[in-house]
């Protein structure tokens, strides 16, 4: 009873050890120590399992050698080895009374007879699903048969291991799930929580403190609410109430972080189940402040795409022939498509007949190279009418910096061509008559000159001007004498041969060239021409005649310069006038009258200086919205002691040809300002500027800038009380130096305009690099505003383009209520013209009012 209640005890302490989760080793230990306690001569083995080969290898034992416990390492598992082995096989007790006599046992006799063991009991390690652990097993060194007591113990011994390693193995799996747990819980990226069903903070992982800012400590045992903006309580209760009925929710939320910077979550809310009842909450938070703002972002850029009046396109640059993805609402109302017409489709259905084959081919190379590409090209709208399109094609790359597609975006630059080509007619063509201007007549004559020169031919230049045109255009009106011009352009234009050339030189002068004439032709045109003029033109429904006066001239060895031509046949055109209208003159030597006359209108010029001949009148320029008089422009006028008033066109030329016209502009600079002085002095009202002109040889050869400087300081005139108007032709011959003057000339305070703006070198490009503050419409454009509607056109492009430059713009040559009534209307903001006051003497400005009738 004693030897049983020992063993009971024993077996009871093993069993408290494993209750208490005591090391396995230890278990171990007091199973083995048990069971030799109770068979003193016994030698015991504990086998364990690897589970990963199967093999069978000596964990712990007792009573037996380190060379046979080496011997039993890695033991396979089967039907003939050994006993453990074949217990191990067959989940069952295994008895070897006789090792020497069993045939499982003959591999290891070796070990066995080394040993001195003689008998063999072992029995499985199993789990109670019958998982094989391992073996345990009894040896002695004689021969014999286990008792019905002595198996028993086998079999307990064996289940109190496997009982002791299944607990070890259960902790260890606990252990490693709450590690894995637990760092999934603090290591993962997002925001982690856990709730109680209160809604209080019980636990939070790292990352929520990073987003949020407060430490641990601060978040534990926080309501959730008191972190979330105020607009979100609602919902997140609303969340909280459903998740804690065993429903999970995840939304988004706004909160503010220790900072009271606001931030985006996309909060996972999961119940906590244990037994089958909710103990808690779960939370998952990421952070989508970035994704939010990105959102933001890219929504802000797609109404901005969708707001532009451009055109813009995506195509995918990854799928064949390049299809559509996406077009806005500009693209659409442009081309005049649908968006489900387009989409899928390559956008080579924008081309057509016209469109210039290598724009396209420019733009399949840049595409091939994978860069940006800019080009203008024609395209068609849906029903076939053709629009100019400014492209910009730009690829789109990955993070892998692989082109995926490539955006469009396109401008509907038509009115901008159109007026372009407008202006480009302008540059070369009067806009009156529509007849090539000077500049194209003085580029052809060149031309023309040289190729006859090459092939041995005459070249026969007429210069023609139309008899008693002032007498005309003075009774009738500036509209008539334009009609009348026009007129005369169009019977010019008819009359030409193939090769011939007719232009409008100014005033009434044309210039014809006459390329492919001999003589006898040459003076079959000159009279043809005389007759064509004879003809009657109807003007305001009355029948005028006018007559010409046409000068000759023709190349020959002599004439080395095509612009001798030109000027030998004005000579020969005015001595045709002085013999008599209605004449023509072939240039020859004798000609001598007119270069006396040069000889000593020169000479007169020269005395006028000297003697104080020269005289100055003055035109307003009045404010388009209110009539005020805003400035005043400079005319100088020349009383001749014998012939009278002379007006600048007939003495100006040839002081440009002879260089006095630089100290006549000198002396109209320094009285213009002189008398600007007199007449602000006289007025109560805001100082008026005053606008001179300033002659091509005065800009380029004279020394502008020091002159206006020391006048300046000379009379005390504030520097923006003086505009200087220079023409076009100024500019762009010597462009960079002219704009280098200029710029110079602003420092000091001048105002700059251009005059005459649209009847030499117009072009939006070089305009808008000039140091400028006004631009002067030319009186030809003005004349016939209302009723011509090409003009009209030009006239208010001209003023939207100059206020988009920031410039001011002045109309010249204003005579009637209704032209005054439409440049109001289009935004002009100065007018000039006999509308208001003819160019008067200084005294008669000081009469006039303040404000001039609308």
């Amino acid at each position: 009873m004693t030897q049983a209640h020992n063993a009971l005890a024993m077996q009871q302490a093993i069993q408290d050890q494993i209750a208490r989760h005591a090391l396995l080793g230890d278990i171990l230990d007091s199973i083995i120590k048990m069971v030799a306690q109770q068979l003193p001569s016994a030698r015991i083995s504990l086998m364990m399992l690897d589970s990963e080969d199967g093999t069978l290898s000596l964990t712990a034992g007792h009573g037996l050698s380190d060379g046979y416990c080496r011997a039993l390492q890695r033991l396979p598992v089967g039907p003939a080895i050994g006993a453990c082995g074949v217990s191990a096989y067959n989940r069952d007790v295994v008895i070897t009374e006789n090792i020497e006599q069993d045939p499982n046992w003959v591999p290891f006799l070796q070990y066995t007879r080394a040993e001195g063991v003689a008998s063999c009991w072992s029995a499985p390690v199993l789990t109670s699903n019958h998982e094989l652990l391992g073996t345990f097993a009894i040896y002695h060194h004689y021969p014999r048969s286990p008792s019905l007591q002595e198996r028993s113990l086998l079999i307990q011994s064996a289940g109190l291991l496997a009982l002791a390693i299944a607990r070890q193995r259960d902790r260890q799996a606990l252990a490693w799930n709450e590690q894995r747990f637990r760092s999934l819980f603090t290591h993962h990226p997002d925001a982690v929580f856990e709730l109680d069903l209160q809604g209080y903070l019980l636990d939070a992982n790292r990352a929520l403190t990073q987003i949020t800012g407060f430490s641990l400590e601060q978040i534990k045992g926080r309501h959730y609410e008191q972190f979330m903006a105020e607009e979100n309580k609602a919902r997140a209760r609303e969340a909280f109430k459903l998740v804690c009925e065993g429903q999970p929710q995840r939304y988004e939320l706004t909160a503010y972080n220790a900072n009271g910077e606001r931030y985006w979550l996309d909060v996972t809310n999961l119940p906590i189940m244990v037994d089958g009842r909710i103990m808690g909450i779960y939370g998952i938070g990421r952070d989508i402040t970035l994704q939010q703002a990105q959102a933001a972002e890219l929504h802000l850029l797609k109404r901005g795409i969708e707001a532009t009046p451009n055109g813009v396109v995506m195509a995918d640059a990854t799928l064949p022939d390049m299809p559509l993805v996406y077009v806005n609402k500009a693209f659409l109302n442009i081309t005049g498509y649908l968006r489900e017409d387009v989409l899928g489709r390559n956008c080579r259905f924008l081309q057509g007949s016209n469109t210039d084959p290598q724009a396209v081919s420019a733009i399949k190379e840049a595409i091939s190279a994978c860069r940006e590409h800019e080009c203008t090209l024609l395209n068609y709208r849906k029903d076939g009418t053709p629009f100019w399109n400014q492209l910009i094609i730009a690829p789109v790359f990955n993070s892998l910096g692989q082109c995926t597609h490539y955006i469009g975006i396109q401008q509907d630059i038509t009115k901008q061509r159109e007026n372009e080509e407008a202006l480009r007619f302008q540059r070369s063509h009067d806009v009156l008559t529509g007849l090539p201007n000077r500049v194209a007549f003085h580029e052809r004559l060149t031309e023309y000159y040289r190729l006859c020169r090459q092939q041995s031919r005459e070249l026969a230049v007429l210069a023609l001007n139309l008899d008693g045109f002032k007498v005309i255009n003075d009774a009738l009106g500036h509209y008539a004498g334009d009609q009348l011009l026009k007129s005369v352009g169009q019977q010019l234009a008819g009359w030409l041969n193939s090769g011939d050339m007719v232009a409008r030189l100014g005033g009434d002068d044309f210039g014809i060239l006459l390329p492919n004439r001999d003589e006898a032709g040459i003076i079959k045109a000159a009279e043809s021409l005389l007759s064509l003029l004879e003809q009657p033109f109807f003007i305001k429904d009355q029948r005028l005649y006018l007559s010409a006066s046409i000068g000759v001239a023709t190349s020959d060895e002599k004439t080395h310069d095509s612009s001798l031509l030109i000027q030998h046949a004005r000579l020969a055109m005015r001595e045709a006038k002085r013999q008599g209208y209605h004449h023509w003159q072939w240039y020859s030597g004798s000609i001598t009258s007119h270069i006396h006359h040069h000889i000593n209108l020169r000479r007169e010029i020269e005395e006028a200086l000297e003697q104080g001949q020269f005289i100055m009148h003055y035109q307003p320029l009045v404010d388009a919205r209110t009539g005020e008089i805003r400035s005043l422009e400079a005319l100088i006028r020349w009383h001749h002691p014998e012939r009278g008033l002379i007006f600048p066109g007939d003495f100006i030329p040839l002081a440009e040809e002879t260089g006095k016209i630089i100290g006549i502009g000198h002396w109209v600079l320094r009285q213009a300002c002189k008398d600007i002085t007199i007449i602000n002095a006289s007025r109560n009202t805001q100082p008026l500027s005053v606008a001179v002109n300033i002659s091509p040889l005065s800009f380029q050869r004279g020394n502008i800038f020091s002159d206006i400087k020391h006048i300046l300081q000379e009379t005390c005139l504030a520097p923006h009380l003086l505009e200087l108007e220079l023409t076009e032709g100024v500019l762009m011959s010597g462009a960079e130096t002219a704009i280098d003057n200029l710029r110079a000339i602003r420092e000091l305070g001048v105002r700059v305009a251009i005059d005459d703006f649209g009847t030499g070198f117009s072009s939006l490009s070089y305009l808008r690099k000039l140091p400028i503050n006004q631009v002067k419409l030319d009186r030809s454009f003005i004349s016939d505003i209302t009723v011509d509607k090409d003009n009209a056109a030009i006239v208010q492009g001209v003023i939207t383009m100059a206020h988009h430059l920031g410039l001011e713009v002045v109309a010249e040559g204003v005579e009637t209520k209704e032209q005054q009534q439409d440049l109001i209307m289009r935004g002009c903001d100065l007018l000039q013209g006999f509308r208001f006051s003819r160019p008067v003497p200084l005294e008669n400005i000081l009469r006039l009012p303040s404000m001039l009738p609308e």
